[in-house]
């Protein structure tokens, strides 16, 4: 993802959080909540994507999903980093619909959203954690 050489087909929800584990653990000089942003578009970008109100980077998400990456690196420090991400697949905050437990499906997948933060609508998102 970061040399941009993954094909488009592999860009998958289970690569964006794997992607983003491994950035946590692995890779100190990107701070994920300030970079990733970029990193995603330009990743979409070069694969003939586009980061329009409709398609490509979604802000929200990809901050929600940061948070949820970091609660479940949190629980299984002391592993190796594969059986982090398999963890984390596995657990609740991997799964692709999290997120719509605290939005509203209308909130989450509006333009607002895509373009910049929103709060939550539903309920109020654990806080945040730190994880190695």
């Amino acid at each position: 993802m970061l040399a941009c050489t993954l094909p488009k087909a592999g860009w998958t929800h289970e690569a964006h959080l794997s992607t983003c584990a491994w950035l946590i653990l692995e890779r100190p000089d990107i701070v994920p909540e300030r970079d990733l942003p970029g990193l995603i578009r330009r990743y979409n970008e070069s694969v003939g994507g586009v980061n329009s109100d409709t398609a490509g980077y979604h802000e929200t998400i990809t901050q929600v999903m940061i948070r949820a990456v970091r609660a479940a690196l949190a629980r299984s420090e002391g592993r190796d980093l594969a059986e982090r991400v398999n963890a984390l697949l596995l657990a609740d905050e991997g799964r692709r619909d999290w997120p719509l437990r605290f939005y509203s499906r209308e909130r989450l997948f509006s333009v607002e959203a895509r373009r910049r933060w929103i709060d939550p609508d539903l309920l109020n998102l654990p806080p945040p954690v730190l994880c190695e």
